[in-house]
């Protein structure tokens, strides 16, 4: 009797917690049974691994043949245990050194030739493994996404089953993961300066991109909010460290995998409107992550925020203010975070055209009531910035873009945000309670203002704070240690929404002047 013990991960969310491979050789009728709660594709290893191993010019051993996935408890799903599973064999019947699996893990599938196969998920198990202390075994197929965390480059990678044999006898040296690529931003990819006029919504995305607030652009067809959603990600600042693996180790375990090549590049997620609350927030028999938790630390933008089913938006409340999700099944339970900048589009009625100063709308208040409210109140009242988008002038669309670049922007924005990671550790839009009693104080005058608008137009606590959050914003963006009078002022300027609860006709009116949206006078 031989017993072999072979380590390995399983895939959990983005947790891969650790399953040792226990094969066991006993004397009996030739037989080989797969125990620890496998599902069906682990079960179907039994023919992969014994033809692997017979084209690898090997033995099958004629005996009973017992694997064990412990523990018993945690289900084990995929093709990553081929790999550990041949290798156990292999060792228990004496065809390969014992010795030689302690400091290894394996993952990988397993073709019928013996050839190595990537599997999803390697980059929290490799992650893992290395925290361990061992050295992960990897199909070449994962090699790039493995890199990624392996800092110390020792982990390997193998095309064959016999590459990975004659390694562990001590016969030849598997290659080390290739050198994981800096993700470079590439110039002038989706620039600020292609958008013409629009000089408030323009503001609006850098105050937004600043502190990380959530915004809202209401505005006719072909007014540019579109446009202006997907130009965020350039202005908004790389991914450090610790967040590019975490966006990563969500990707991984996805079912659209790891990008190596922009892996530094902040997620932008546009799912369609007809996508369902599963499809959002993530979920099925074996939990993946949604497009909320695929847009962490990256955009998740809504277009025709009014097309969404309700009941789908109201998914969002819960992950916009605690950036995560749990999932749960009836078997299992998984955690994803999701801490994304949301911004969404609508349009003002159903025509597209209310507040126009054309006034072509045709729809009556009881519709344009019907079609706004299809956002529910207690969504509305966590997106920070609500701003009008109206149409721009044929004057500015014939003499082209005059903005800014992206670049330029940005600057400011990553000199915004510095100040709020040396003062609060986090930007603006994720402080709690307490932290915005003592950075976002206001003087008397201010404090007076803000009572005043609040009151007059029935604003909730959470949006108190948030145009506290806004104002700070704001000042930082400005270099001001206090918020002042103007920056508060223009921090309830970006908030129009509110204004427009009060009627299907109350909302915004587009100033002739200067192309931005003023409150509209009664």
């Amino acid at each position: 009797m031989s017993l072999a013990i072979v380590r390995s991960r399983a895939a959990e969310g983005i947790e891969a917690p650790e399953v040792l491979v226990e094969v066991q050789l006993s004397p009996g009728l030739p037989s080989f049974n797969i125990v620890g709660l496998p599902e069906a594709e682990v079960k179907e290893a039994r023919d992969r691994v014994r033809a692997a191993i017979h084209n690898s010019q090997f033995d099958f051993p004629l005996s009973r043949v017992t694997v064990n996935l412990a523990p018993a408890d945690l289900p084990k799903e995929g093709g990553r245990f081929d790999l550990p599973i041949a290798i156990g064999i292999l060792a228990a019947s004496e065809q390969l050194p014992l010795r030689a699996l302690e400091q290894h893990e394996f993952y990988a599938e397993l073709s019928l030739g013996g050839n190595l196969r990537g599997v999803r998920g390697i980059l929290p198990a490799v992650w893992r493994g290395l925290k361990a202390g061992r050295i992960p075994i990897v199909a070449q197929d994962n090699a790039a996404e493995a890199a990624l965390v392996d800092c110390d480059a020792r982990a390997r990678s193998a095309d064959q089953l016999l590459q990975v044999c004659s390694y562990l006898r001590g016969a030849v040296q598997l290659p080390k993961l290739p050198e994981p690529p800096q993700g470079v931003r590439p110039p002038g990819e989706l620039d600020l300066r292609d958008v013409c006029g629009q000089h408030q919504a323009r503001r609006a995305l850098e105050v937004a991109a600043a502190g990380g607030h959530h915004m809202l652009f209401v505005g006719p067809p072909g007014s540019g909010k579109t446009m202006l959603a997907s130009r965020l990600p350039g202005i908004l600042p790389e991914l450090d460290d610790q967040e590019a693996l975490e966006v990563a180790a969500i990707a991984s375990v996805s079912v659209f995998g790891v990008d190596a090549s922009r892996w530094r590049e902040r997620p932008y997620r546009s799912p369609h409107h007809t996508a369902s609350g599963v499809a959002l927030v993530g979920g099925g028999s074996v939990p993946r992550p949604g497009e909320i938790s695929l847009a962490h630390r990256g955009v998740l933008f809504l277009d025709e925020l009014t097309e969404w089913p309700r009941q789908v938006l109201d998914v969002l409340r819960e992950p916009l203010e605690s950036g995560r999700v749990v999932i749960s099944r009836a078997a299992r339970q998984a955690e994803f975070p999701s801490r994304f900048q949301l911004v969404a589009a609508m349009n003002p009625c159903p025509c597209g055209y209310a507040d126009d100063p054309s006034g072509r709308c045709s729809c009556s208040p009881d519709v344009i009531a019907r079609y706004r409210g299809r956002v529910s109140g207690p969504l509305l009242d966590r997106i920070d910035v609500q701003i009008y988008v109206g149409r721009v002038p044929i004057r500015e669309l014939r003499a082209g873009s005059e903005g800014e670049p992206s670049e330029v922007v940005r600057a400011r924005v990553l000199a915004a945000r510095a100040r709020q990671l040396a003062r609060a550790g986090k930007v603006n839009a994720q402080l709690n309670g307490s932290e915005v009693s003592s950075h976002c104080a206001l003087a008397e005058a201010e404090q007076r203002l803000l009572e005043r608008v609040v009151e007059h137009h029935g604003l909730s606590a959470r949006a108190y704070h948030r145009l506290l959050k806004v104002a700070r914003t704001v000042a930082d963006l400005s270099g001001r240690a206090a918020i002042a009078q103007a920056d508060l002022a223009e921090a309830i300027s970006l908030r129009q929404l509110d204004r427009a609860r009060g009627g299907a006709r109350q909302g915004f009116a587009q100033d002739p002047r200067g192309g931005q949206a003023i409150p509209e006078r009664r």
